[in-house]
């Protein structure tokens, strides 16, 4: 009997483990794939000038150190496929339909996914917490690219209505080549209004208990700075390492869930592109 109940105790822990994979490895991949997309739009670039059609596949890895209390952060590699043309660009989590120029700007209709959130025993603090949940986001976006750094902005909501938020991001960049290096700094603001806020880091009266006070949250504005490293280890073969800081607005820091006031990440990976 005290067998069989051990197997019935570890056939449901690894049930558990298997239910949780699928969020795990969105949540990870998206935070691997942003930097794909990000670094396979300069190579692409060079491509569609000429009139062709791009094809890449590869595969990332990444880890982000979320503000969460003792958050359960990990990380996982997964395979990449990314497509760009005159007319859209997919690169996972997100695709652009390219509409039309405005001048030098560049406007596009965009979803992207978003691996935001949580599950309850992601963290002991989470106990009774409901599960957040990641959300595709759709809106539009403009891309200014010149001489002396790359402009854009994007404003996005919430399609799945999870959160039944909006976000708006605007990002400035600029690559620097030296041989078969590159290197792109970048700084953006990424600005959340309430909903999204009281989603993501918000608790619920009916999730409050001593140690953990309700949080309704407000809107807020984070800012991010980080680094993109690229090696072009041959004609169509990049490799990339992606490092970023976060600093988040009073909004975010207030919430009991926070025990930090930033989070950081680290992206790396391969592209082979046809």
């Amino acid at each position: 009997m005290l067998n069989h109940l051990k197997s019935n105790c570890l056939s449901s822990r690894e049930k558990n483990s298997r239910a949780r994979i699928p969020f795990r490895t969105i949540a990870a991949g998206v935070a691997s794939a942003a930097c794909v997309s990000s670094a396979w739009a300069q190579v692409a670039q060079d491509q569609l000038s000429e009139g062709g059609a791009q094809w890449g596949i590869g595969i990332a890895a990444g880890m982000e150190r979320k503000p969460y209390r003792d958050f359960d952060n990990k990380g996982l590699a997964i395979p990449m496929l990314t497509y760009e043309n005159k007319w859209v660009s997919v690169a996972f989590p997100g695709a652009d339909l390219k509409l039309t120029s405005v001048g030098p700007v560049s406007l596009r209709l965009r979803a992207r996914y978003a691996g935001d959130g949580y599950e309850a025993d992601d963290s002991p603090y989470f106990g009774g917490m409901e599960k957040r949940k990641g959300s595709l986001w759709l809106g539009g976006a403009a891309i200014w690219r010149n001489d002396i750094a790359n402009l854009s902005a994007e404003l996005l909501a919430d399609g799945s209505g999870n959160s039944k938020g909006t976000r708006f991001k605007v990002q400035i960049d600029r690559r620097f080549s030296s041989g078969a290096f590159g290197f792109t700094p970048r700084l953006a603001a990424h600005w959340v209004d309430r909903k999204y806020v009281n989603y993501y880091y918000g608790v619920t009266a009916a999730e409050a208990r001593s140690d953990r006070p309700e949080y309704a949250g407000k809107a807020t504005a984070n800012i991010e700075v980080g680094l993109r490293v690229d090696y072009a280890v041959a004609p169509k073969q990049t490799v990339f390492l992606d490092v970023s800081a976060t600093s988040f607005g009073s909004g975010i820091k207030n919430s009991p869930l926070v025990s930090r006031s930033n989070q950081t990440g680290v992206r790396l990976g391969y592209v082979y592109r046809f």
